[in-house]
């Protein structure tokens, strides 16, 4: 038994465990209660796709992810990945799990990356390792919101690369790229880019959630 473990019934003596999105007393600080759980939509499954999302971004999906992102609720990073390490298909080989970057203000900021936070959790059901910062974020953006697919790709050019120290580790492998919402895709295509100039040769993207469900990684 872990130290967590053996600790948890104490825990949850002094902060009894509540839906995140409610407030609903519920029996362990691992999820949402039964009527949140209903509210979440789940995409369709497309075994081709190299795009993996646990939730459409509805409401519910959206608050958890402020929650997360913006309320500190970073307890919340073990829930997202097991809802992802659930669909996630098998993966074959040896892989990277390589979270969406943050500029370092914005890291300072917020004090943590939640993809990153994300992507800890995921090696801890998957066979996969963590490259947290194969990825940096060099160019400080402004915020994405309420821009068009293009404009975002116009903001996002050159913003982010692959860490120089990390190219070899990069070369050649399999990596999962991680982040908490997949929006327009310029982020993920950003990243994706980086990745392979710097040789990568398989990137599925990894995601709690998404907004639609035409979008298709490029490259």
């Amino acid at each position: 038994m872990s130290v967590k473990d053996a600790f948890a019934p104490l825990v949850d003596l002094i902060y009894p465990p509540r839906c995140p999105l409610c407030g609903q007393a519920i029996a362990a600080q691992r999820g949402l209660c039964m009527e949140c759980w209903s509210t979440l939509e789940i995409p369709d499954s497309d075994p081709g796709s190299e795009v993996t999302a646990a939730t459409l971004y509805n409401d519910a999906a959206r608050q958890l992810v402020l929650n997360f992102k913006h309320g500190r609720k970073i307890a919340l990073a073990g829930m997202m990945a097991r809802q992802i390490s659930a669909r996630l298909p098998e993966l074959e080989g040896h892989w990277l799990a390589v979270p969406v970057p943050l500029h370092r203000v914005r890291l300072w900021q917020r004090g943590y990356n939640q993809s990153a936070l994300i992507a800890r959790e995921i090696c801890k059901l998957r066979d996969v390792t963590l490259a947290v910062d194969a990825l940096l974020r060099p160019k400080r953006t402004p915020s994405l919101g309420g821009l068009g697919r293009i404009e975002r790709a116009k903001v996002l050019q050159d913003a982010i690369s692959c860490n120089p120290a990390r190219l070899t580790m990069l070369r050649g492998a399999n990596v999962l790229l991680v982040d908490d919402v997949l929006t327009s895709g310029a982020t993920s295509n950003a990243c994706i880019h980086a990745l392979r100039t710097a040789g990568v040769r398989r990137v599925h993207v990894a995601c709690f959630s998404r907004v639609g469900e035409g979008w298709r990684a490029d490259g």
